[in-house]
């Protein structure tokens, strides 16, 4: 159904009374209160001229979309009257409220980001001078209506009465739409000294005509949306609106949708996420993803409910309005489930020897993987079904599958693994995953999910350490500061003439500790196979056959690195990696003989392909 609204003038005056009263409320999801001292006079300034502001937008509160709300800030605390949800115009309603409306100073902050709270005045005289901008007569006044110089020392001007505003002819913008009280106080000041106050209480009589009116009289478009407004509506509505901001986020929507229900979904993130980044693999973890990997199951669970009654069944999804949709008796429900889901997506992690968030190929697999072992249980540690599950998650990295247009892989993935563990056909992650040999020499860095999956590999293959011997598990690879690093050094390649966008190839690297790479140093490679066979006082002597099979252990021919061989052993170790690929991927790769003549030949340098790692 179509989504309703109106758009009619609202008077300022009305608008600030709805603020005060509580009628007109900030729904959570919206962000503090930003704006500067400079923005607010500007805006003041406009209003005065009648320039225009804005439209605002509303959306009835009466409705099925229920948010927590907040009164504008400086309102006071709301009472149970509550008419419309602010989507768009915080900035300006609760600048105008706290200058116009309240007494309270306004907390704000000058251009520097230095906060400050101050009063707003018109300066009387500048307001009615045409050669002076309008924004110059609006004045900031310190919270104790005092102005110095002089270091303080001295009081240029004193407005902490009427009787000075009066004789200053300055006039407290939070007086704006209470003006006839303060102009009466006037007229009894004036009286006091007719003669001698006369032009002051023209100019007073002037101001009222010209200035204020325009504020009691100011008219703002509003746009209100109806009550029959769905969630999916009213988050993309303020995504179009808000684009002067950060992006809101479907997490911020749902949080505000369950505290009406007076569930905190932010402190149920907070503690979950605590428990969660114990394990570093999972450190980057965003809120928005554990509410994917929810819906995914809520979505699946839904559809499944309705096949089994014969109705048309919803798609799986894990799009942003299906986040919207998840009910919080749904999130109650799976959320438990899908924290020991990505628990165990930490240890299965851990068993491919991706330790750190930092060389884990794709965040995004993370939801669809932590949904499967969510619904799976206990079941995934049987080997025959972490068998799968490393088929399948290797197949999207080399694939190269979760750098965009995720959603649609998600809902694949979590309709297609639990048939296929039970004897059914492959993940579609699984079929359509192709890797061609010529990639190899076009992984160049960590923008690539495909580069850290080799990385990874290696390690979980057995690579030993050049020096240590050791193998490669969760405490060596932190405790040496593990990472990966050439193999013929860049030094050496340098001096060679070789291009970077051959000798950065991920067919040139392999995992290190540091204190290896650094004892290798930029020497060719015969030179530092030398080292490690002599050995010295803090670096033990290795055998030659310890050594050669350290080397095979990273998928190395000992006899090239000897002699120095670049070309060759580039085109032996490529064929090794990837063996390797294809072992983890269950299929054969595209090889560079089955192109036609010419496509696979040399070394690609075009710079590095963006994978949204």
């Amino acid at each position: 159904m179509a989504t309703s609204f109106q758009t009619n003038p609202v008077s300022l005056k009305d608008l600030m009374r709805e603020c005060h009263e509580g009628k007109l409320r900030l729904p959570d999801f919206q962000r503090g209160w930003v704006w500067d001292q400079d923005r607010i006079i500007d805006l003041l300034a406009s209003i005065s001229e009648g320039f225009p502001v804005g439209a605002l937008m509303t959306l009835d509160a009466s409705g099925e979309v229920s948010f927590a709300a907040r009164s504008v800030e400086g309102a006071p605390a709301p009472a149970k009257n509550l008419d419309s949800y602010l989507l768009d115009g915080q900035q300006r309603m609760t600048s105008l409220y706290q200058s116009t409306s309240s007494k309270t100073a306004v907390a704000t902050q000058t251009a520097k980001k230095r906060p400050i709270k101050v009063h707003f005045y018109f300066d009387i005289r500048a307001a009615l001078d045409p050669t002076v901008a309008r924004s110059d007569a609006v004045i900031a006044v310190p919270e104790d209506r005092i102005i110095r110089e002089n270091f303080g020392r001295d009081v240029k001007l004193d407005l902490t009465c009427e009787e000075h505003e009066f004789d200053a002819l300055y006039f407290p913008i939070d007086r704006i739409f209470d003006e006839n009280r303060w102009q009466i106080s006037a007229a009894q000041w004036m009286a006091q000294d007719p003669i001698g106050r006369q032009d002051k209480w023209a100019k007073i009589n002037d101001f009222a005509e010209k200035i204020v009116n325009n504020f009691t009289s100011y008219q703002v478009p509003v746009i209100k949306l109806g009550k029959d407004t769905s969630r999916a509506a009213v988050c993309l509505v303020f995504e179009k609106v808000n684009t002067g901001g950060k992006p809101l986020d479907a997490f911020e929507l749902v949080t505000a949708m369950y505290a009406s229900d007076e569930f905190h979904l932010r402190d149920d993130w907070k503690a979950r996420r605590e428990r969660l980044i114990t394990q570093k693999v999972l450190s980057k973890i965003e809120p928005v993803e554990f509410l994917q990997a929810i819906s995914l199951l809520y979505t699946k669970q839904r559809r499944q409910e309705a096949l089994d009654a014969g109705l048309e069944p919803p798609a799986i999804s894990a799009t942003r309005n299906s986040l919207l949709q998840v009910p919080l008796a749904a999130y109650k429900r799976w959320a438990d489930k899908v924290e020991a889901g990505y628990v165990a997506a930490g240890k299965f992690l851990h068993a491919q020897k991706i330790f750190n968030s930092r060389d884990l190929p794709y965040q995004t697999q993370l939801v669809p993987l932590a949904a499967i072992l969510a619904e799976l249980g206990v079941a995934w540690e049987n080997d025959a079904v972490r068998q799968k599950l490393a088929k399948w998650y290797w197949s999207g990295v080399f694939g190269e599958l979760y750098g965009s247009a995720v959603e649609s892989r998600f809902a694949l993935d979590i309709r297609d693994f639990g048939v296929w563990v039970k004897g059914g056909a492959e993940p579609q992650t699984v079929q359509r995953s192709t890797f061609e040999e010529k990639r190899l020499r076009t992984l160049r860095s960590r923008l690539s999910a495909a580069y850290k999956g080799v990385h990874a590999l290696l390690m979980k293959s057995g690579a030993e350490d050049f020096k240590t011997g050791q193998a490669y598990d969760q405490a060596v690879f932190f405790d040496e500061n593990v990472d990966i690093h050439h193999i013929f050094p860049e030094a050496w390649c340098k001096s060679r003439k070789i291009e970077p966008a051959v000798y950065n190839s991920i067919v040139n690297k392999t995992p290190l500790a540091s204190s290896t790479n650094r004892m290798l140093g930029g020497v060719a490679p015969s030179s530092y196979l030398g080292r490690l066979t002599k050995g010295n006082e803090s670096n033990p002597a290795l055998s030659s056959d310890r050594l050669s099979a350290i080397l095979r252990s990273h998928e190395i021919d000992e006899a090239l690195l000897v002699s120095d061989d670049f070309d060759a052993f580039m085109d032996h170790r490529r064929d090794r990696l990837l063996s390797m690929i294809e072992a983890a991927m269950g299929k054969e790769a595209v090889r560079e003989s089955m192109l036609p003549v010419g496509e696979g030949d040399g070394y690609y340098a075009e710079e590095e392909m963006e994978d949204a790692a």
